[in-house]
């Protein structure tokens, strides 16, 4: 690992009432005292105490007032000593105090460097860095409390406690290997048959946990679609409580793609508004067409939007046959003007349950909400206090360690020599560990610190 001395700006650049300078290394001390002017030198100050004072250039002219703060190693963010400067907000002052830092020795962190010296100093594993950024990037309160979770160790408590087992099942059978000819009871091919279904088993349970894990981080990508005029733009200006898209009785007014989101029980609802479907010879709506049709093939859920006070079309049974094998909703739109004949006709239509719905009274808005939540399940991800894999990097590597295990599990049926079965448990031993970072190659150590921002 690199003993440089490093230096970022931790809070985002822009107006703000205080900006934070991370230094990390063996020198960040010393460095800070260089251009530290107070009540007594920092190299002196005992951990984890906070210092008033300026920031000088080496003229001695103040650069700006602040407060720092001197914490030491083992017990800080990276395990190394470390030193955080409050500045005044805003960019001149923070990176003003940046370059003097740079000029008594700091270094220019890269990406995420801090949190990987934590990793490498053995602070944190690899599935706990992870998570950091994704507390950084959660969405909603859902998000934030699963990351939350991981960062503090729950998934790799439960990734390796399923590592531990079969590393105990792998030294057990290599007794059996190394003296086959010895009556050994320590182990016998159904203790190892057993071990292997019951990992293979809380693997599993992790892989299914990463459709709700994918719903919670990315949110559920939902498009109204319908003919112009239906009420699309209505309903996502409902929904998001704002005037997000223009709407008027003219049929075409939404020309491209307006997203907002809304979060249902923790998980973000992204409402994409689109231009409605029909065949026009306006070039302008007709590219918005097509955006309309592109986001129907990228959609989590479909909720395709009537005018009840209008009779179906042609066009409208064309685009209930697009979104036929989609996850989808049938809204009924504009109740408070409803022809019953065009009611019956939609219902003619389509097989399953419709909503009633008016965006102008708000009349089956609750319904629609739980429709949503019924169809994902909402309620149980947010009972569920148990690890839901968010990562895709886990996804795989857990896919992995259950297939070895599986053929572990064939190898036994098929009464293999055992090992050929420790063959496969020890790749799927390696699998987990790639997860935790107890197997991993510096080049994916690399490129998962690469994702994070400049000062974590």
């Amino acid at each position: 690992m690199d003993n440089k001395t490093i230096a970022a700006i931790s809070t985002p650049i822009g107006m703000g009432g205080i900006a934070v300078i991370r230094i990390s290394g063996n020198d960040a001390v010393a460095i800070a005292d260089k251009v530290f002017c107070g009540n007594g030198r920092l190299c002196d100050a005992q951990s984890h105490t906070i210092h008033y004072g300026h920031i000088r250039e080496e003229d001695n002219s103040v650069v700006d007032e602040v407060l720092v703060s001197v914490m030491r190693a083992p017990r800080t963010y990276t395990r190394e000593d470390v030193v955080e400067i409050s500045t005044h907000g805003g960019i001149s002052a923070s990176r003003a105090v940046m370059k003097c830092l740079m000029k008594a020795g700091a270094y220019q962190a890269e990406p995420g460097e801090f949190t990987k010296r934590a990793f490498l100093n053995g602070r944190i594993d690899l599935s706990q860095a992870e998570a950091i950024i994704d507390i950084i990037n959660s969405k909603t309160a859902l998000a934030h409390k699963n990351a939350l979770s991981q960062a503090g160790g729950s998934l790799s408590g439960e990734i390796n406690d399923i590592r531990n087992m079969l590393v105990n099942l792998c030294a057990s059978m290599q007794v059996i290997i190394d003296y086959p000819d010895e009556e050994l009871e320590d182990v016998t091919m159904e203790d190892i048959y057993l071990s292997c279904k019951k990992a293979r088993q809380q693997t599993d349970k992790l892989i299914k946990s990463a459709e709700n894990g994918r719903v919670i981080k990315d949110g559920i990508k939902t498009v109204r679609a319908g003919k112009p005029n239906v009420g699309k733009s209505s309903l996502l200006n409902f929904l998001a409580r704002e005037e997000r898209a223009i709407v008027t009785d003219i049929a075409g007014t939404t020309r491209d793609v307006i997203e907002e989101t809304v979060s249902i029980d923790g998980v973000p609802l992204i409402l994409t508004d689109t231009a409605g479907i029909r065949t026009t010879e306006d070039i302008v709506e007709k590219i918005g067409v097509e955006k309309s049709l592109q986001s129907l093939d990228e959609a989590d859920l479909v909720v395709v939007v009537f005018d009840c006070s209008t009779m179906p079309d042609d066009e409208e049974v064309k685009l209930l046959e697009q979104t036929a094998d989609k996850k989808r909703i049938i809204l009924i739109n504009k109740t408070d003007i409803k022809n019953d004949e065009a009611i019956l006709k939609i219902h003619s239509l389509v097989d399953e349950e419709t909503i009633e719905f008016s965006a102008k009274t708000g009349i089956g808005a609750d319904i629609l909400t739980d429709r949503i939540k019924k169809l994902y399940k909402l309620g149980e991800i947010g009972a569920n206090d148990s690890n839901i894999i968010t990562n895709m990097r886990h996804v795989s590597a857990l896919v992995n360690a259950s297939e070895a295990l599986e053929r572990a599990m064939e190898s036994i049926e098929n009464n293999m020599p055992s090992d050929i079965a420790s063959i496969d448990i020890n790749i799927a031993i390696d699998s987990l560990g790639e997860i935790t970072g107890a197997v991993v190659s510096e080049d994916i150590v690399s490129a998962i610190f690469h994702d994070f921002c400049v000062g974590k």
